[in-house]
C-alpha cells in the first residue's frame, strides 16, 4: 500500500472524529503494507486525554500482533504526533512514521521538537511528512473554525 492511500484510510477515520465532535486526527499503522489497525481521535468519547488516534492505533497493532514491538510498522497519521504519541512511536519501535500536515504548536516530529530523530533516545524513526497535507490541513481548519463559531 503506498503512502498516499494509506493516509486515504487515516483521512476517512479523521472525518469520523470529526463527526464525533473530537479534533480530526486518524492513524493507521501498516505491516508488510497491510492495515493492522486504524483509529481516530476519542479523547471526546471516551474523556480519557490520551485517546489519540495514534496511540489507539498503536494499541490495536501491538494487540494484533501480540507483541508490543512494532520493529516492521509503518504508522501513517493525518496531523504530526505531539510528544505523547512521537514517544509512543519510539516506545513501539516503529520502522517508519508518515503524516500529513505538520503541527507547529506541538508537533514532535520535526516542527517544534524531533523526538523520532533524537540520538539521546534509544530508537530512531524515519519520517515522511506532507502526504496529502493540505486534506489534512482542510479537515483541521474547517473543524477548529467550527468550534469558534459556537
Amino acid at each position: 500500500m503506498t503512502d498516499d492511500a494509506a493516509m486515504a484510510i487515516a483521512l476517512e477515520h479523521a472525518q469520523r472524529a470529526q463527526q464525533e465532535n473530537d479534533v480530526p486526527v486518524g492513524a493507521v499503522v501498516l505491516v508488510g503494507g497491510e492495515v493492522v489497525a486504524a483509529r481516530h481521535n476519542e479523547r471526546e468519547l471516551t474523556a480519557d486525554p490520551t485517546a489519540h488516534a495514534e496511540l489507539l492505533a498503536l494499541r490495536d497493532a501491538a494487540a494484533a500482533r501480540e507483541d508490543w514491538r512494532l520493529v516492521d510498522a509503518t504508522l501513517v497519521v493525518t496531523l504530526e504526533p505531539c510528544p505523547m504519541c512521537a514517544g509512543a512511536a519510539v516506545a513501539a519501535r516503529i520502522n517508519r512514521l508518515v503524516f500529513g500536515a505538520p503541527d507547529p504548536k506541538a508537533g514532535a516530529c520535526g516542527s517544534l521538537y524531533n523526538l523520532c530523530a533524537d540520538p539521546r533516545l534509544n530508537h530512531e524513526i524515519e519520517v515522511t511528512s506532507g502526504v496529502r497535507r493540505d486534506e489534512a490541513a482542510a479537515l483541521l481548519s474547517t473543524f477548529f473554525a467550527a468550534q469558534r463559531g459556537r
